[in-house]
């Protein structure tokens, strides 16, 4: 029930800034037709309430699942396994991630066509997926952020160099896009999961860094695809 309540109070709080900043914009700048501003209102509550729904549906279900599944993996004693799982879960929760359809939709209408929603929903959970692994071999043997992100971040630097311009901003869009809400707290979970029964001592703290790590795999991958679509 608490969760329910949090996930109804989140909705509004992210909602209604918005909302009142359009609003004043409408009576004292703007002055849409009323017929589309009504249009806006339905709109503002259909995403109310969708939002709503979704943040029951993350609080009830996904969380715990994913520390569930966080926590299962190590148990076996086979690393592999949970390397191949950050992989395999990293590609399957991009995949389902809103924000990246969004993305993939804007950037086929972009380039007229020439990279197609799947092509790059496909390259970026691949990137995701891969990075989420990473994630998982740094937990296992206890490597320093630092060692991962620098030459990660050197790679994106130089591969961008070959990149077609147009193509370079789109990349880091593609890792901000992984960053939504169904990508976000479900590998959160999964890590603080794998953390809290690989590293006992520093779980809490190892749990995290793992999201800031899963997005640089989408732009190393959309930087590859422009050299490749070069």
């Amino acid at each position: 029930m608490e969760d329910i309540k949090n996930s109804i109070k989140e909705s509004f709080l992210a909602i209604l800034p918005v909302s009142f900043v359009i609003i004043f914009l409408q009576v004292f700048l703007i002055g849409l037709p009323f017929e589309k501003f009504l249009l806006f209102l339905i709109g503002l509550l259909m995403v109310t309430f969708g939002l709503m729904f979704f943040l029951m549906g993350v609080n009830i279900g996904l969380l715990p699942v994913g520390d569930m599944i966080g926590r299962a993996f190590p148990k076996p004693k086979k690393k592999w396994l949970i390397i191949v799982a950050g992989l395999l879960l990293g590609i399957a929760v991009t995949v389902a991630e809103p924000d990246v359809r969004v993305l993939a939709k804007q950037v086929d209408g972009v380039s007229e066509g020439k990279v197609t929603p799947n092509v790059l929903i496909i390259v970026v959970a691949l990137g995701v997926g891969i990075f989420v692994a990473l994630a998982m071999i740094r937990t296992i043997y206890k490597i320093k952020l630092p060692y991962l992100f620098m030459p990660a971040y050197l790679l994106v630097f130089i591969i961008a160099y070959f990149t077609p311009d147009k193509i370079v901003p789109i990349s880091f869009d593609a890792g901000g896009a992984t960053t939504g809400p169904l990508t976000v707290p479900f590998i959160l979970a999964l890590g603080v999961g794998v953390a809290s029964v690989m590293r006992k001592d520093d779980s809490s703290s190892e749990g995290f860094g793992l999201v800031a790590l899963a997005s640089i795999g989408p732009i190393l991958a959309v930087l590859l695809l422009g050299v490749v679509y070069q």
